[in-house]
């Protein structure tokens, strides 16, 4: 099927005198979870991680994933040379081809991302076109809609400030730094300036939707048509002017000769050549570091949100030890969403939870399917989460199925360290995530071991699981940490055959006197039957056991009492 596709897409090609087409994982809002009508590039070869880009060339054809998908790529893309973006990325992959003409949709693409391929092709003699549709699409017969779902309102009790208030402060920056307006083109951006949310992306609660935010506080919101009562119309406000997305084009041919504010790394080339005869000024999206650090009420609903989500993950480990691995991955993660699904506040789940058991476990991003299912055996790594109304939580627990082997425990146990270094760390104001990675890593580097992918990613507050502009990774980023930020710590380990290893909690940046720390968020006992007790220190095994307390304590009053008594058992050294 993929192969067919892929065929009838290189005719489309012949008739647009094109020898090639760039595909990414994209929308035209830069979303990382897309709705059904977007996923172009899992259509065409069959890969359905969140990021990822295919290059269709007259030589062959090749997508480029980063390290978490290096695994599974191989399996889903058949058809497809696959490349690993951080050692080889695309650009470098184009200095190597013969000159050639190569389409791209205008939507799909941000100048950060194209940039670098169009110096490459500048070297190579080859050329970057702009398609004016997609020719996906031309051949994609049965192609889904896009999504029309009402948007709702997010109380106050949730957002803990008012949209006027945001709104207020963002305009005070354009009036500051002598900008008429800023336009925003991330669906999670607009759904937190306005206090709204949607359910046009699954596992998203944003609505798809652009916005222009002039520095007099008055906004443009382009949505396309949906159900908008005047429950809504009166939350949203006077100052909020709703149009049709067909307005969109118009309204920024109206900022001609205006100072603009774009984000390059989160505005399609499209509306970029909208604004060519207006004075652009590239610079971050203003929405994304105010959102980054939540407010008290904002974390205080993430408490609440782990706590409910303590007590669903907590109940399900209780059931998955009395099934002594007599289920498989589909059914374990079936069980988990029964249990979330018991507490009213959950709206939905954060993401598609990971169940993977054995070799499936060191696919970081394995999805279980009817072909790939097992029968749980060896270690079992589940990575899940929930939206509740007042918060997102996300968390990965390792679980030993049959009896460890030594090896197994030694690495879990490298990987606990990596995660108390992180969990523990003071540091200066100013340090940002990438300061800081090297806590997770430092133990399994010194027996030769590592991960390919980050430690730990931004985490919205009833939005995306994945948020930036802060991460603890390896790779740069000049964001410093800022008390209110809340970020996964996730290291892992992965045998590629045999099993996986990560243990994932969700932290809050907190001040500690002059410096700055962090507070575990997540509430989830930790597989002690998998921890080589002789490899942790004094104060390693201290956070442990005060960790495990602490669980028992908040969580303990509010399970069965087998379940209570379980836990209790589980969290004794």
């Amino acid at each position: 099927m993929n192969l067919a596709r892929l065929q009838a897409l290189q005719l489309e090609l012949k008739k647009l005198d094109l020898d090639g087409f760039l595909i990414p994982h994209a929308d035209e809002y830069q979303s990382e979870y897309l709705p059904p009508h977007a996923r172009r590039l899992e259509w065409l070869t069959g890969f359905t991680g969140s990021a990822g880009l295919a290059v269709v060339n007259r030589g062959e054809s090749v997508i480029f994933v980063d390290g978490r998908y290096t695994l599974v790529v191989r399996e889903q893309a058949k058809n497809f040379k696959a490349y690993n973006s951080r050692h080889y990325p695309p650009n470098k992959w184009l200095l190597q081809q013969p000159a050639s003409k190569i389409g791209y949709d205008p939507w799909l693409h941000t100048p950060a991302e194209l940039e670098p391929l169009q110096y490459s092709a500048k070297i190579t003699g080859s050329l970057l076109i702009a398609c004016e549709y997609n020719p996906i699409d031309k051949i994609w017969q049965n192609q889904p809609t896009p999504p029309v779902k009402s948007i709702i309102p997010h109380s106050l009790k949730y957002s803990g400030e008012t949209s006027q208030s945001k709104r207020k402060r963002i305009s005070e920056f354009l009036t500051r730094k002598k900008l008429f307006a800023t336009v925003l083109t991330a669906s999670d951006s607009i759904a937190w300036l306005l206090n709204i949310r949607g359910n046009d992306i699954p596992r998203v609660p944003v609505p798809l939707a652009f916005a222009i935010l002039y520095a007099t506080g008055m906004t443009n919101l382009f949505i396309v048509p949906r159900k908008i009562d005047d429950k809504l119309l009166e939350h949203l406000g006077s100052e909020i002017n709703i149009y049709s997305l067909d307005s969109f084009a118009t309204k920024l041919s109206k900022l001609a000769d205006k100072s603009v504010l774009i984000d390059p790394k989160r505005t399609a080339i499209w509306i970029i050549n909208q604004l060519a005869a207006a004075n652009i000024i590239k610079d971050s999206d203003p929405c994304v570091l105010l959102k980054a650090c939540k407010n008290k009420v904002e974390i205080l609903g993430a408490k609440r949100a782990h706590l409910w989500d303590g007590i669903a993950v907590t109940k399900f480990l209780h059931w998955l030890d009395t099934k002594a691995g007599a289920i498989d991955e589909i059914q374990t993660a079936q069980q988990l969403e029964k249990l979330r699904r018991e507490n009213n506040n959950l709206r939905d789940l954060s993401f598609d939870t990971i169940s993977a058991t054995g070799a499936n476990a060191a696919i970081v991003h394995y999805q279980a399917t009817e072909q790939t299912n097992k029968r749980l055996h060896s270690l079992y790594l589940v990575d899940s989460g929930g939206q509740y109304l007042s918060g997102t939580t996300d968390v990965t627990r390792t679980i030993a199925i049959d009896q460890p082997t030594t090896e197994q425990k030694k690495c879990f146990t490298l990987v606990l360290k990596g995660h108390i270094s992180i969990a523990t760390c003071q540091f200066p104001i100013g340090t940002t995530g990438s300061q800081l990675d090297i806590l997770a890593r430092h133990a399994l580097w010194q027996a030769g071991l590592d991960y390919d992918h980050g430690t730990g990613h931004g985490v919205g507050s009833f939005l995306s699981v994945h948020e930036g502009p802060q991460s603890i990774s390896i790779k740069p980023n000049k964001i410093a940490l800022q008390p209110g930020m809340i970020l996964s710590n996730e290291p892992g380990y992965y045998k590629e055959g045999d099993f996986g290893i990560r243990i994932e909690n969700l932290i809050l940046v907190v001040e500690k006197g002059s410096q700055l720390g962090f507070e575990t968020l997540t509430l989830v006992p930790i597989d002690l039957s998998l921890v080589d007790f002789s490899l942790l220190t004094i104060d390693e095994i201290t956070w442990l056991q005060n960790y495990h307390t602490r669980v028992l304590e908040q969580i303990g009053s509010q399970l069965e009492s087998e379940a209570k008594k379980w836990l209790q058992i589980k969290s004794i050294f």
